[in-house]
Order: structure tokens, then sequence, then C-alpha cells
């Protein structure tokens, strides 16, 4: 248990620092290097365009690897998606820029976002049911616990990306511009060998060998899930929040601080800050879920993320240091934590064990589409058209909090759900006295 647990960990870590990296180096320089002939603010929302164009390809990745998933297995699907992660990043860092080969700078951006938001499309569903499917029989009772460990993926890989960002940022302006912020990409093989040695040990899900003896539907997993499409779409509908914040106080917030005057290793610094504070705070809120239920710990978080939208905001204007880093800290590492900790075994609890690679990817990566994919893009646009102020970026994340809220308290506590159960586990329906 404890080796799949730091496979799914060390994993989805790869996985996400690479996925973070690109939206880090993209709030710095993509505008200028691969968009130049935009002014500023339009190369900046060019930037985020690709970046959101990952996220548009992250549910077409649910679909692809959560059907092979679902069919051939968890591991195979895993090792896959992580060379496929690896090698999109490897290849964005060694990719040329606008003036060296025009428009298809770029597009051949675009194309590698894509691949990279196809893989980790897969991968979050793969590492978090082999978790999961694992915990079940080892610890029955633990499987928010243990499935947190993958939740901190998440966070350890934006520790890695900001800081190795950040390292690189300290370099003189045109050496950055140059050549430094390749770097980060191409330390991607690093972690890629490491991540793949890791997870070649790791033994198939006992619950997946144990459906193979079973005869398959007929059908594809996505059909079986679409014909009742309401579980997945309250999945969807609940990470919205955690996934609005998550893309608002990271990726958004370098290129927005950094407009605001701060600067660039003042910003990395509490975005890599605030990840450490994630580090503590979710798996704590991970733990939690297993004794009080995912539904009050995810609602808490979403209550929280909205009652602090504005003052967070409201620090960050300060132009201060030290109030940016206690911004980022309680909107991102206490509250988007919280919220985020339990979606891994809530998710993965609403679908049978032959459909639940698809539909826990479907509802994970439709919530990072609709919460974390355009949330930049849009608030880089209002920012744009009002000439400046937050209001739009806390709206933004009150926004997402509400949606994650609301679906919340629509839905049925997973806790107690077996693993085994064939259907997904609905919402219950309100009736009057």
């Amino acid at each position: 248990m404890r080796r799949v647990a730091v496979s799914g960990l060390i994993g989805t870590a790869v996985e996400f620092y690479d996925f973070l990296v690109y939206g880090t180096v993209a709030a710095l320089v993509f505008g200028d290097l691969f968009f130049p002939q935009a002014d500023p603010a339009v190369g900046t929302i060019a930037a985020f365009g690709t970046f959101a164009a990952g996220y548009v390809a992250r549910p077409l990745g649910g679909i692809v690897f959560g059907h092979f998933g679902d069919r051939l297995g968890r591991k195979s699907m895993m090792l896959l998606t992580m060379a496929l992660m690896g090698g999109g990043s490897f290849l964005i860092g060694v990719l040329p820029t606008y003036d060296a080969i025009g428009v298809w700078a770029p597009v051949l951006l675009v194309t590698l976002r894509v691949v990279q938001g196809l893989a980790i499309g897969g991968e979050w569903g793969g590492a978090t049911l082999m978790v999961v499917e694992h915990a079940e029989r080892a610890h029955g009772g633990r499987r928010g616990l243990w499935s947190g460990f993958t939740q901190l993926g998440a966070p350890l890989g934006s520790v890695l990306s900001a800081g190795t960002v950040t390292l690189v940022s300290s370099l003189p302006d045109d050496d950055f511009r140059s050549w430094g912020w390749r770097v980060p990409f191409l330390v991607s093989v690093v972690l890629l060998a490491v991540g793949l040695f890791v997870r070649l040990k790791v033994a198939e899900s006992p619950l997946f060998t144990q459906a193979t003896k079973e005869p398959a539907p007929a059908r594809p997993p996505v059909f079986e899930v679409l014909r009742r499409p309401k579980p997945v779409l309250l999945a969807a509908c609940v990470g919205i929040g955690a996934f609005t914040a998550q893309s608002l106080l990271t990726g958004f917030m370098i290129s927005y601080a950094v407009d605001e005057g701060y600067a660039r290793p003042q910003v990395l610094t509490a975005v890599t800050i605030a990840s450490c504070v994630a580090l503590v705070v979710l798996p704590a809120a991970s733990a939690l879920s297993d004794r009080v239920g995912r539904r009050p710990v995810v609602l808490a978080g979403a209550l929280a993320s909205a009652a602090l939208a504005f003052p967070v905001l409201a620090l960050v204007d300060s132009g201060s240091p030290g109030l940016l880093i206690l911004a980022l800290a309680l909107g991102h590492g206490v509250a988007q934590s919280t919220m985020y900790g339990p979606l891994g075994a809530l998710l993965t609890e609403m679908f049978g064990t032959k459909v639940r690679y698809t539909g826990a990817s479907l509802g994970y990566q439709g919530a990072t589409l609709i919460g974390a994919g355009f949330s930049p893009l849009i608030a880089s646009s209002l920012l744009a058209s009002s000439g400046g102020g937050s209001t739009p970026v806390a709206l933004l994340l009150c926004g997402g909090a509400a949606i994650t809220a609301l679906t919340v308290w629509r839905m049925r506590e997973t806790r107690e759900n077996a693993l085994e159960a064939p259907v997904a586990a609905p919402a219950p329906e309100r009736t009057s006295r």
C-alpha cells in the first residue's frame, strides 16, 4: 500500500510539475516569445489561450485513457500518460520561438500543449484509482487518507515548478528570455525517469483484476457513463471551485502580481510558500473526510474560499510582499486545499469498477476545463477591458466556490459506498412535507 501511495504521489507530482511549469512560464515570457506581434495585454491573453488549450484536451484524454484503463488496466495507462506528458514538456523546452520560425512557433506550442492536456486527462484517473482501489482492500475505511497522497501531487508539483522557475528567473532578464525559461522544461526528463521507475514496480489494481473475471460491458465505458449523466455532471461541478481557485491563485496570479509591481522572485516565492502550506492542509483535509464525510470538508473549503476572495485580493493589491504571501497561503494553501483534498476519494466512490476510470476522469477533467482552463483567460480579458482592479478576479473566485457549495449541498455522502458497487451514487431527491 505504501509503494502504491508513493507511486501515486511521485507520478502525479511529475505530471503536475510539467503542466504547471507551462502556466508559470506562460505568465512570464510566452506572450513576448511566441506572440510578439500583439500588444502586451493581447499577448498575455494569447499565452493563457494556449494554457486553456491544454485544459480543453483534458476531457478527451479522460475519455480515451479512461476507455483503455477500464478495459486493459490502470497501470499501463499510468505509464503511457506519464511518458506523453514528459515528452511533451521536453519538446516545449527545445521549441524555437517566433523570431526563429514565425507562425509555426505558436502552432507547435499549442500542439504540444494539447498533447500535455490529453496525457494529464488520463493521468489523474489512473493514479487515483490505483491508490483508492488498493486501499479498499488493505484499509477499506481510510480511502480519503490514502487518496490524499495522490492529491498531494498537485501542490508538490507546484512547489517543484515554482521553485525551479524561481531559480532560473533570478538570471539576468536577457538570459532568462533567451535560454533560462527552457531549463524547467528540460529538467522534466529527469523527473520522468524517476516517475516511470517507481510506477513500473507497482502491481495492478486488485479490484480491476477481479472485475476482468466478469464479462465486460458490450458498449464502451463512456457510453455507460453518459447513459445516466447525472453523476458525472455532479462530479464535474463539485470540483469547479477548487480548480478556479488553483488557477487564479497560482499561474494567473504570477502575471497579475508582476503587473501590480511585485518583483518576479517575490511572486514565485509566495506561490511556493502557499504550496508548502497546501502540503500540510491537503492531507489533513483528506484524512478528516474519512471521519466526518467528504461533503462537510469540501463544503467548508468552498465557503472559506468565497469568504476570503475579496480579502485575499485586497492583500495582493496592498503591494506588500509579506501580505502577498499571506494572501496566497490563505486562499490557495488553506481554502483551495480543503476543497481539493477529498476529491480523489469522493469521485472514485461515485462510479462502479468497470466504468470508474472513465467516469471519475470525465468528472475531474470537466471540472478542470471549466474551473481552471478558462478562468485565467476570462480574468485577463476582464482586467484588460475594465482598466484594472481586482474585483473581476474576486468575483470569479466566489462564483467557482458557489458552484461547488451548491453541488455538495445536493449530493449524497459517498464515504460509505462500496467500491465494488456497479452503479454511480445519485443525488438524493428533495421531497416536500
